[in-house]
């Protein structure tokens, strides 16, 4: 056996010990709430499908026909001959829902954030990133190089006494979350923008678990906000409450021309097949038009926010669609899961180095398909295990 194979499988006997080893597994997809697992159907909440668009009929019939039209593939990096006139059309149609004077789609968040991060900034640089920012902004800050200060979660007043220590000549960027994806809370994103403006800071918010979901047309919270124009980068997905894939960044058209030459993760990439662009119009009509899908998923969360918490469950801080029960153990956590499974319940165990150690939590993410029995069950199944486990009194 050679030394880095001894090194590499005893690296995983360790997360293994540590009850962190993650395995893959097979599901088919079920319209609405549902998922098959080995053939037993489970009610899902652990996908981020917020609106239930992803089985929507009308953005699986919008994929088929611009795949007829434009066939599987787009078969080349968009610079080259992979920027087919419906990316012109998607990212006019983006710009307009935002309110920007442009927009440009990525394959993916993880690669906007990696690509636009280590855009913006180099070596002799700042970056201002809130502590439990997503894995893709610690990422795209280590590639970019640039010094990393981490901010206590929600603090701005750690954040000012940052930015108060940075020199004057470095360019600095303030980078958060807007709804964090495992805790379900807020970022203090007025407070943001009132610091970006006073160090002269650019401000990036990452939207993708409140695109489509806040705003009187779904845009976002900086538009609930009203403060979308003073943010400098808008970026956000379209594989969350969307139902599609992909990502997308809004902004003043100077810095999306600037992304298109200079982002490597744009430039060097083959771009998304004809097929998802599709879906990605179809749900930006549908997600504007149907706003009876975000109030249910508003009623949905409160409530079941409430309930978990009068059962007497932690659910941290949350106040959006993402409720997690905060555990601590990571067995102790992934029985819980495995016990709900059992129930026909589908709720994923998250555990360390996706949240910190000793926070292993079950992660619930509502969606506005779910039915008020359907959430009454399940908050009756929720309750049974935590007594079993010793969870709940």
């Amino acid at each position: 056996m050679y030394l880095w194979e001894k090194q590499m499988k005893e690296e995983l006997r360790h997360i293994e010990d540590k009850k962190q080893k993650r395995h893959l597994y097979s599901i088919d997809f079920l319209k609405n709430s549902y998922v098959l697992k080995d053939g037993r159907r489970l009610l899902n909440f652990s996908s981020n499908n917020y609106l239930g668009l992803a089985g929507d009929d009308r953005l699986i019939q919008a994929s088929v026909r611009a795949a007829q039209q434009y066939g599987a593939g787009s078969t080349a990096s968009r610079l080259m001959v992979g920027n087919y006139s419906l990316y012109e059309k998607v990212e006019s149609e983006l710009a307009k829902w935002k309110g920007t004077k442009a927009a440009l789609i990525f394959n993916s968040g993880y690669t906007a954030n990696v690509g636009i991060i280590s855009a913006l900034v180099g070596r002799h640089d700042i970056v201002f990133s809130d502590k439990w920012n997503h894995a893709s902004i610690i990422d795209g800050t280590i590639l970019s190089r640039a010094e990393m200060k981490r901010y206590q979660h929600q603090d701005l007043d750690h954040l000012e006494s940052l930015l108060k220590k940075a020199p004057v000549h470095k360019k600095k960027l303030i980078v958060t979350d807007s709804v964090f994806s495992m805790d379900g809370d807020i970022a203090p994103l007025k407070g943001l923008v009132e610091l970006k403006e006073k160090y002269g800071a650019i401000l990036m918010v990452d939207e993708a678990h409140s695109s489509g979901i806040y705003g009187e047309r779904g845009e976002g919270l900086l538009h609930l906000l009203g403060i979308e124009q003073q943010v400098d980068v808008q970026m956000g997905t379209f594989s969350k409450a969307l139902g599609s894939f992909g990502a997308y960044a809004t902004g003043k058209q100077w810095i999306i021309d600037y992304f298109i030459n200079k982002v490597r993760s744009f430039i060097f990439t083959t771009a998304l097949p004809p097929a998802a662009l599709g879906s990605i119009l179809a749900a930006i009509s549908i997600v504007q038009q149907e706003t009876i899908r975000r109030k249910k998923l508003q009623e949905n969360s409160y409530y079941f926010r409430k309930k978990l918490y009068e059962i007497g469950f932690d659910i941290g801080t949350s106040e959006t669609q993402i409720v997690p029960i905060m555990i601590g153990s990571n067995e102790l956590t992934v029985l819980f899961s495995k016990k709900l499974e059992e129930k026909g319940i589908a709720a994923v165990a998250i555990r360390p180095p996706t949240v910190p150690e000793g926070t292993a939590r079950i992660r619930f993410s509502l969606m506005s398909t779910f039915a008020k029995e359907e959430l009454d069950w399940t908050l009756e199944q929720v309750a049974a295990v935590g007594k079993e486990l010793g969870v709940i009194s």
